[in-house]
């Protein structure tokens, strides 16, 4: 009867990982022949792994990632311009820390979503707030948000998140309202918060997209300067991908 009053108390206090791991104690006789303090760490360690991964299952669902990508599932290939241990340097998150900007470019199917992804991924290991937008769906959601009034709070979340990841970057030209949205966006986050950014262009093109010298420049400024570049080259890789999935002809006979 008092364990069961624990168990219902420890729920209570929003401890459900130590009341599942009394639970679980109870079943185990090697757990009943520990110290009184080796069976309270458990507990307590259980609630710990409990809560972090909680925290790591919301961070992930309000990313919203394209891919479901992690860093152990890339492909480390020096004529694809993807050196692991730049990677990996960039994985322990210590440039979301410090506020800095990550630039991938490469050609279609080269892979630059599915690195930025497992990027992203890795911050939220690391316990950083993490958004993905494709560049036009977070111009489209900006351009609404102007329209209905809640442009300032959806400009406040943008701000607060500690990691922004904008893939896609030069599909199109901007129009004048999306260059002054971006530039908003950008500027608010300078120096501030981290943000990642993929294109196809190279980024002597980038300037371009903008469509205008002055807007371009400021842009430009806040997002090339001192970033950790990375440029994918090489076959796309979701042709390669589908060559080996598909069986070759003996194989089907």
């Amino acid at each position: 009867m008092l364990l069961q009053q624990t168990l219902e108390r420890l729920r209570e206090l929003r401890l459900s990982g130590m009341a599942t791991a009394l639970q679980e104690q109870q079943g185990l006789p090697d757990a009943q022949s520990l110290a009184f303090e080796d069976r309270l760490a458990l507990l307590v360690e259980r609630e710990a792994s409990f809560r972090e991964n909680r925290r790591l299952t919301r961070l992930l669902r309000h990313a919203r990632f394209r891919l479901p990508a992690c860093v152990e599932d890339l492909i480390f290939d020096a004529s694809r311009g993807l050196d692991r241990s730049a990677v990996l340097r960039l994985a322990a998150c210590d440039w979301i820390r410090r506020s800095q900007v990550v630039l991938i470019t490469g050609a279609t199917g080269t892979g630059k979503t599915f690195l930025a992804c497992a990027l992203g991924q890795a911050a939220c290991r690391h316990g950083h707030s993490t958004r993905y937008f494709r560049l036009p769906r977070l111009l489209q959601e900006l351009a609404v948000a102007r329209a209905d009034g809640s442009w300032p709070k959806l400009l406040d979340r943008l701000q607060k998140t500690e990691l922004l990841l904008i893939d896609d970057y030069g599909l199109a030209a901007l129009t004048e309202p999306e260059r002054r949205d971006l530039l908003e966006v950008l500027e608010d986050r300078h120096a501030r918060r981290a943000t990642l950014v993929t294109g196809q262009l190279p980024l002597e093109h980038w300037h371009e997209i903008v469509g205008d010298a002055t807007f371009g420049d400021a842009i430009l400024d806040r997002l090339v300067h001192h970033a950790h570049r990375i440029q994918l080259k090489g076959g796309s890789m979701r042709r390669r991908k589908a060559s080996q999935d598909t069986p070759d002809d003996s194989a089907q006979a």
